[in-house]
């Protein structure tokens, strides 16, 4: 892995950097125990962290969860081609070009100013077959060609939400449209009690997608707290033993729900249209305290 663009970017810094973004104040943390790693927050809510020196450390859960699905879409090492929908600090980006070298990797962002605050902050190796476009994650996703990506993310949210047109059935199908035979969609999602938004989901992915699982903290699946669930979905079988024991032995278990049991879960829920989208619940104040 070519690190030496990398030592470019910060240093160990004393201070948070701010910047207003279109979201808000863009936030970077510095890591009292890595000395190149940073937290991004916006509005004071966590969205990503990286490490500069370690591009494959993966810090926050959901990531790690979303970690293990991008080394379980192919061999090891194997480059692969991914589509990203929704930047925030190129966390996943920066993991899959360490982990599987001369991958093709497109991010579609909309909030320009976050780019550019990222870029120059925490700037990408120039090796990295990684290219950022600026846009709204639909639009730029109808933009890839058919059967383009082996992965594509959707970690997507405004205000802490994610828009509405990103919870569709339709969307749903262009995510599809974009996918190779047999590349996986994960998607971040984020709900709490009664976990509606969650469930909704799970029935509208299913609609377009014939494999399914889910993997999240077990408390946010018993619907005791707000937090991030992973949904993965593919048309070829999943490999949900391995994802199971990789969460299983992460430092914050987690549990993979698949079958008849993601079935139970999901309950009698309706799938999402465009005319019935709504933006995922706003998480409580206390969530970021």
């Amino acid at each position: 892995m070519a690190k030496g663009k990398q030592k470019q970017g910060r240093g160990r810094a004393a201070e948070p950097v701010r910047e207003q973004v279109a979201g808000g104040t863009a936030e970077l943390v510095p890591d009292r125990d890595r000395p190149r790693g940073f937290t991004l927050l916006i509005d004071r809510a966590p969205q990503s962290h990286v490490d500069l020196d370690d591009p494959s450390h993966l810090d926050f859960a959901y990531q790690r969860r979303l970690g293990h699905i991008a080394d379980l879409v192919a061999p090891p090492g194997k480059p692969v081609q991914v589509l990203h929908l929704g930047g925030g600090a190129f966390t996943l980006a920066r993991y899959v070009a360490a982990t599987r070298p001369r991958s093709t990797q497109q991010i579609v962002e909309i909030d320009a100013p976050l780019v550019q605050f990222v870029r120059r902050e925490l700037p990408l190796d120039a090796a990295w077959r990684i290219r950022v476009r600026g846009g709204d994650a639909r639009e730029g996703l109808a933009k890839v060609p058919d059967a383009w990506a082996d992965l594509i993310i959707a970690d997507v949210f405004g205000g802490a939400r994610t828009p509405a047109h990103l919870t569709s059935t339709e969307f749903t199908a262009e995510v599809r449209r974009a996918l190779r035979p047999g590349g996986f969609y994960a998607a971040n999602l984020a709900d709490g009690p009664p976990l509606a938004h969650l469930k909704a989901q799970i029935a509208t992915v299913r609609t377009v997608f014939p494999e399914l699982c889910l993997t999240a903290d077990p408390a946010v699946l018993r619907g005791r707290r707000f937090g991030n669930a992973v949904l993965l979905a593919s048309d070829r079988e999943l490999p949900v033993a391995e994802l199971t024991r990789r969460a299983a032995t992460d430092p914050h278990q987690g549990r993979v729900e698949h079958g008849r049991a993601l079935d139970d879960f999901t309950g009698g829920a309706v799938p999402v249209t465009d005319a019935s989208a709504r933006p995922s619940p706003a998480p409580p104040p206390s969530v970021f305290e």
